[in-house]
């Protein structure tokens, strides 16, 4: 979300429902007539609000703590509650005026274990070790941490930057570094270095206005042309976790450099031609994706969305870069296991404006979907929540990740008031919803709230609810979605979890892996029906006869080799024979 655009965002939005008060009616009222999607119209309310639910069922929502809301102003931005990241049981919740952590051993009933306020929005949140990052931009922000703002212009005590807490004692975290910036830190990525335990890296990409070199030295408001100027960069923070009070700046990568190094080198803003976007110019990143395991990182950096080689993580590099004209702001990015897509989401309208609505361009607020051949960024397709939203309700792509269910790409994604959608993208030119969840609007105007982010994390899907608080749901078989593939999603789990930090996902071999790739193969043609009730037969058999376990998967194994020669999807069948085998050897 893009903090500059909120108060003229909010006002031009508000403005337009006094200046014509009948759209918000009229959208709900027309919606219906087009689609029976359930989500469309639902009755509004901040804690009372219509639920709509496919695909899924809500475990818990567990509301904002006290301090962390202001009464009377659910859509407040003071108290908004932002990004999330995992450890263990823990969930760490962001938010504008500092964050929470709760624990969700039992997920029905999450418990506070810490409320710390520390305003500076937004609030994003990373975990590694004992150590807790968070970001923040805003100019009220103070070292210490203090709610009572800055009033000078230039200050020694204000804080734009990224902080670092020990959550050792997860009931008392305590701030023991921080690292100033010149534009402050919206978000922030944390980067492992896979040669060296000892440290991390943080990429920050900061969004707002270049601070005084009055107030941090170095600081340079300069243009595109500028070589010192502190936009058209992003930092890079290097943290010794042994000594974390000593993390620094280390380098501030030119990564939109043209060829002769002027730093303004990529799109300088403005339409792409008639009836395009309006596409913002790209002097920041937003998000910046890492993806370790594969040496890469893909940047949603306002204008453009880039591709960044990270095989030295303390110095990105540029290798590739693409435009839209069909996106205001690139926001986001999220790769497909295997890097052969690239998913990147637009925030047009800054997540404070109502951008779903019947009347909206489907491809404006979507997503774009990018293959990656030879590490070049290809179009391939687009997608964006289907249900119309009303003037009441901003809503726009916002963060996801993937759901790992095996032979698929599959993923979560928030988008504010529209709720949260998972969908299937192994097709990027064909995408298809699966799941979905929704509520009615906040209130009956134009209210700040919904999914901030919607993460899956070791068998469940969270949800950060900017006015309502936490949600936690699980997956429900359906026509799109086996019981099988979710279970075999469920054997995939992960200690720790940062937004945007991708972990190349690996599935355990399993009697459930095998059912769900045959799931698959059933569903989608690539066997013979009669072929697929067999080896689901040979599977249960073979599961069953103790000793003879192992000689009965490896003779299934060889008869799907055989299977693969003349299968519709050979490759599957091969993928399916390789964790047959694997069972066979125990």
């Amino acid at each position: 979300m893009r903090r500059s655009s909120i108060v003229r965002t909010l006002a031009v939005a508000i403005g337009a429902l006094v200046a014509i008060p009948s759209i918000a009616t009229s959208l709900v009222a027309q919606a219906p007539a087009a689609t029976a999607d359930p989500r469309v119209g639902l009755k509004g309310g901040w804690r009372d609000a219509e639920q709509a639910i496919r695909g899924l069922t809500l475990v818990s929502h567990t509301d904002r703590p006290a301090g962390f809301f202001t009464p009377g102003e659910p859509g407040s931005f003071a108290n908004a509650n932002t990004d999330l990241a995992f450890k263990g049981s823990l969930v760490f919740v962001g938010n504008f005026g500092g964050f929470q952590i709760w624990d969700a051993s039992d997920p029905k009933a999450p418990a506070l274990r810490a409320a710390v306020s520390c305003a500076g929005g937004q609030g994003d949140v990373s975990v590694h070790g004992s150590l807790l990052f968070m970001s923040v931009e805003e100019t009220r922000g103070r070292t210490d941490c203090g709610s009572q703002g800055v009033a000078d212009t230039v200050s020694r005590e204000r804080f734009r930057g990224v902080r670092i807490w020990d959550i050792t004692d997860v009931g008392a975290p305590k701030q023991v570094g921080y690292v100033q910036t010149c534009r402050g830190s919206h978000t922030h990525t944390l980067v492992p270095d896979l040669r060296r335990a000892d440290r991390v890296f943080i990429y920050v990409s900061g969004t707002g206005p270049v601070r005084s070199p009055n107030e941090l030295a170095g600081c340079v408001r300069g243009g595109a042309a500028d070589p010192n100027t502190s936009r058209f960069s992003i930092d890079v923070i290097e943290v010794p976790l042994a000594n974390p009070a000593a993390a620094r700046i280390v380098a501030s990568p030119r990564v939109f450099a043209d060829s002769t190094g002027k730093p303004g080198g990529l799109w300088m803003g403005g339409n792409h031609g008639q009836g395009t976007q309006m596409t913002a110019v790209t002097d920041q990143c937003h998000d910046i994706t890492v993806y370790p395991a594969m040496g890469l990182a893909a940047g949603a950096c306002s204008g453009n969305g880039i591709l960044l080689d990270i095989s030295d993580p303390a110095s990105p590099r540029r290798i590739h870069e693409v435009t839209d004209p069909n996106f205001a702001y690139w926001h986001s990015a999220t790769f497909s296991n295997d890097a052969r897509t690239v998913l990147f989401s637009d925030e047009w309208g800054g997540g404070t404006a109502p951008r779903c609505r019947a009347t909206d361009k489907p491809l404006w607020g979507a997503n774009a979907l990018f293959t990656l051949r030879d590490r070049k960024l290809i179009p391939a397709g687009y997608y964006k929540m289907p249900a119309a939203q009303t003037a009441a309700e901003n809503c726009v792509a916002h963060n996801g990740s993937l759901i790992p269910i095996p032979g698929r790409d599959v993923m979560v994604q928030a988008f504010y008031q529209g709720g949260l959608t998972v969908f299937d993208f192994t097709d990027p030119a064909n995408v298809k919803e699966i799941a979905f969840f929704d509520r009615g609007p906040v209130q009956e105007t134009l209210t700040l709230g919904g999914f901030w982010s919607a993460y899956w994390y070791d068998g469940r899907i969270y949800g950060s609810e900017i006015a309502r608080g936490l949600d936690i749901l699980e997956l429900q078989p359906s026509a799109h979605l086996s019981q099988n593939e979710i279970d075999a999603a469920k054997t995939v789990r992960w200690d720790v979890f940062n937004p945007q930090t991708q972990t190349r996902i690996t599935w355990p071999p399993s009697f459930v892996l095998a059912r769900a790739y045959v799931d698959q193969l059933a569903r989608d043609g690539g066997l013979p029906a009669a072929r697929t009730t067999a080896i689901m037969a040979a599977l249960a058999r073979a599961e069953s006869a103790g000793p003879a376990r192992g000689a009965r998967l490896a003779s299934l194994a060889v008869a799907l080799d055989r299977d693969a020669r003349s299968a519709r999807d050979a490759a599957k069948v091969r993928t399916l024979a390789d964790v047959v085998r694997s069972l066979a050897k125990g």
